[in-house]
């Protein structure tokens, strides 16, 4: 039986410390008991209390980790419907698909398409997450050998083994049961021998049935045996029928605390059309699929899906923001112009964009204003003479300049006079107001 926030208020801290991001303990024990927050966000609750809680305290929808090491992911564990509610947690996963007759040079180019997938958005690392290795025909054999490629090829990895055969998910298993793979599928046929294999390897197992009602039915018979590690598919593959089921699955485990449904969703938006594959996939992303499997990552299509999920997986209450650092644009030198901006992502990247189009190297110090754009870090006083100078000094600027000039937004010219006398030695230039007029700027002073 769940516990009433009264009585998980009586196993917290009691020290209102706010580092859960609630007022008071209270509140945050009536918001476990909603189901809106993870006793994880309490660095102090102790392990009796963490125990006792126990699953009052669990969120609606489980949170698995595939994988092992810095490579390792984790989907599920949300707990809201809509994003502005809270925020999603755990973003969702791009795996792509390496099927057992591609074994050699087309396993080869799909491995190499995952190793280069790594793109930097942000500051964050974004890229393709797992493989699939996926069974044709029953031949376990083929199927152990692309798992092995795929092993010695990307170590670290996190895998998912496809294929509804014991034997063959057997034979791949023991190449990377340390590896901590996710198994699919069982089924109503398999459920018995795929449990088995799932406690015995200590792997995430996939739950498949066709239709919500005998996911339901198969989810509790293979959680009954033992495992605990489910992820689920419905299987649909139409967007129709992923938006009508994943929303029906979301709102189960959300509202209603429906334990059968309370996993991540996988869905395979396999498609030949390398556009509707992206739409598929797109859809996944927004609603509700924890574990999103693809044909191919082709560049385009990877930057589009994982600029989505960034946006999707970013907390609406909190601006996205660059990390404060003083980046080298081009092949910057000491005599190279030093600007300065906040690290309101849009900003950072509007006034990187206008930079590299001057062609004229240059050095960006990136100011932490928690996000917030030029104006409105100043008129909330986080931009202001004493905060730049204190941030040149401390970032070290100088070390990578020769000349000591700074060039302000021209927004903020007013901060020219204060700046210089704050910054004693250093040259204050106010730059133009919008950063479209950079390249001008820039090339007129090169």
């Amino acid at each position: 039986m769940a516990l009433s926030g009264v009585e998980i208020f009586k196993h917290l801290p009691k020290t209102n410390c706010k580092k859960c991001g609630h007022p008071t303990c209270l509140a945050f024990a009536m918001k476990l008991a909603a189901k809106q927050a993870s006793l994880d966000a309490c660095p102090d609750a102790s392990d009796d209390a963490k125990k006792i809680l126990g699953e009052s305290a669990a969120p609606p929808i489980r949170d698995i980790t595939l994988g092992v090491g810095d490579k390792a992911v984790k989907v599920g564990g949300e707990i809201c419907m809509f994003r502005h509610e809270k925020k999603f947690f755990n973003p969702n996963v791009f795996a792509v698909a390496i099927k057992a007759s591609e074994a050699g040079d087309v396993a080869a180019k799909k491995i190499e398409a995952v190793k280069t997938s790594e793109i930097d958005r942000v500051g964050q690392k974004l890229r393709v997450d797992a493989i699939a290795v996926t069974d044709e025909g029953g031949d376990a054999a083929k199927f152990a050998a692309v798992v092995k490629q795929v092993v010695d090829g990307v170590p670290g990895v996190p895998l998912i083994l496809v294929s509804k055969n014991p034997a063959t998910i057997e034979a791949g298993i023991a190449l990377c049961a340390d590896k901590r793979p996710l198994i699919y599928a069982a089924t109503a046929e398999n459920a018995e021998a795929m449990a088995k294999i799932a406690k015995e390897k200590k792997a995430s197992l996939a739950v498949f049935a066709d239709g919500l009602d005998a996911l339901t039915a198969l989810s509790e018979k293979v959680k009954a045996l033992g495992v605990e590690d489910l992820v689920l598919d419905s299987g649909a593959r139409k967007a129709k029928d992923m938006i009508e089921h994943f929303t029906i699955m979301r709102r189960a485990a959300i509202k209603k605390n429906f334990k059968p449904l309370g996993y991540p969703i996988i869905t395979f938006a396999t498609r030949d059309n390398s556009v509707s594959e992206a739409v598929t996939a797109a859809i996944g992303t927004m609603k509700y699929a924890s574990i999103i499997i693809l044909n191919n990552v082709e560049k385009w299509k990877m930057l589009a899906l994982l600029s989505l999920r960034q946006n999707i997986y970013t907390d609406p209450q909190v601006p996205m923001q660059v990390a404060q650092n003083v980046y080298k644009v081009g092949d910057a030198k000491d005599n190279s112009p030093l600007l300065i901006t906040t690290n309101f992502s849009l900003s950072y990247f509007i006034v990187r964009g206008e930079v590299e189009n001057s062609k004229v190297p240059s050095w960006l110090a990136v100011m932490d204003n928690e996000g917030l754009s030029v104006l409105t870090a100043w008129a909330a006083g986080k931009f202001t003479a004493s905060k730049i100078a204190q941030f040149i000094t401390e970032s070290g600027a100088d070390k990578n300049v020769s000349h000591k000039e700074l060039i302000i937004p021209g927004y903020v010219a007013v901060l020219s006079g204060a700046l210089e006398e704050k910054l004693p030695g250093w040259k204050i230039t106010v730059g133009p107001r919008e950063a479209n007029q950079l390249p001008t700027f820039l090339k007129a002073r090169a």
